[in-house]
């Protein structure tokens, strides 16, 4: 580990969050953005003006529309793209600029409109060579889901199961949507009701996809010393490591599986795989919950032995008898995740690691959660710390 990094260590913190979720059918995805960035403001006790550094992932308007809604000069300014792998990136970015004085108290941003998914016209599944996610449209597999469902099918392929292996995932995460009051779904589901529903691409049926919704989020990154001044408890930030890419790293798995250009083999992470372990000077058995991407859920089983929660192939059987639901060995998603609670690109997956860690998410609070690890089957990664 570094110098440099070993320094950041919780030089920077969370110090204020905002939070829509649902249908909106009157609003644009600007105004949605702007009131989640009032809100995070007032929870912070901040004030706009307090605010000279903006980061956002571009989605429907531009970092230059917000700044003129919300009549700002900033300092520190930079926009990402809207895929789900890039929020911990920006987050990163965010507590970067503040470390190194490039601002002292940079927002991040998002305003969401939800969307018709599969539709020809979608410029996002023509990019990149066809679609980012594994998408192949001029053979008709027009969305994210395909991607997901053929990293699924190798990974019971090679390991054993089936789709009746995801169920758990699913029904922890309606559970604690149950316990969230911002929630977009909260019926109950039981294992038949899961069972019931239709398939999108085998493995996948209805519920292993996330929501599909309006919505607005912010999170305001400042300097340690600054935020405990501020009106909430700081949210600390040990450690972090970026998306990893390439030949081995496809979109929707993790490596080892043989999707796409990728090799087979038993993917077991190494030390630089766990960086933001060392950063945070933690490791897995610190971490109180895991909060990960799950737009899709076997993305849950990829991130579990991603980062080394048990070994290859053993995910389907770790996330068996309660073990990832509150009061569990390593609650995962609190507040229903992509799955249940939302979708904001995965803003809210962050949004709950702090409230977690303020301690105040009430009837879904992880007792006494002092260690939060964000951590993605890419391999990007945020340990917040209390």
């Amino acid at each position: 580990m570094t110098d440099t990094a070993q320094a950041m260590r919780d030089r920077t913190a969370v110090s204020g969050v905002g939070l829509l979720l649902g249908k909106y059918p009157e609003r644009t995805s600007l105004s949605l953005a702007v009131e989640a960035y009032d809100i995070a403001l007032a929870d912070a006790g901040l004030e706009r003006k307090d605010v000279d550094g903006i980061i956002q992932l571009s989605y429907g308007y531009d970092y230059d529309r917000f700044l003129e809604a919300v009549g700002a000069d900033v300092r520190y300014a930079y926009q990402g793209w809207s895929h789900g792998r890039f929020v911990a990136p920006m987050l990163q970015h965010a507590a970067m600029a503040v470390a190194t004085g490039m601002a002292k108290a940079v927002a991040i941003v998002h305003g969401r409109r939800s969307k018709a998914y599969g539709q020809t016209a979608d410029h996002e599944m023509w990019r990149q060579g066809l679609g980012p996610h594994g998408e192949s449209p001029a053979y008709g597999a027009l969305g994210p889901a395909f991607g997901a469902a053929i990293a699924a099918q190798r990974y019971f392929h090679l390991y054993g199961g089936s789709n009746e292996d995801l169920a758990p995932i699913a029904m922890a995460f309606r559970k604690h949507a149950q316990l969230n009051p911002i929630a977009v779904r909260k019926d109950p589901m039981t294992r038949e009701d899961y069972l019931k529903s239709r398939w999108i691409i085998e493995p996948l049926r209805l519920f292993d996809c996330c929501q599909n919704n309006d919505g607005g989020a912010c999170i305001i990154v400042t300097s340690a010393e600054r935020a405990r001044d501020l009106r909430k408890p700081p949210v600390y930030i040990s450690g972090m490591q970026g998306v990893h890419a390439g030949r081995q790293l496809h979109n929707l798995t993790l490596p080892g599986l043989g999707v796409a250009q990728q090799d087979v083999f038993p993917y077991r992470p190494t030390r630089e795989d766990l960086y933001a372990y060392e950063m945070a000077g933690v490791t897995q058995k610190d971490i109180d919950a895991l909060i990960t991407y799950d737009a899709f859920s076997p993305l849950v089983l990829f991130a579990l032995e991603r980062f080394g929660f048990c070994g290859p192939g053993e995910a389907r059987e770790f996330v068996k008898d309660g073990r990832i639901e509150l009061g569990g060995e390593l609650p995962i998603n609190t507040g229903g995740g992509l799955l249940s609670e939302g979708h904001m690109i995965g803003w809210n997956l962050f949004i709950e690691a702090v409230r977690q860690l303020r301690h105040e998410c009430g009837p879904r609070q992880v007792k006494d959660a002092q260690v939060i690890q964000y951590g993605s089957f890419l391999g990007e990664s945020v340990i917040f710390r209390r």
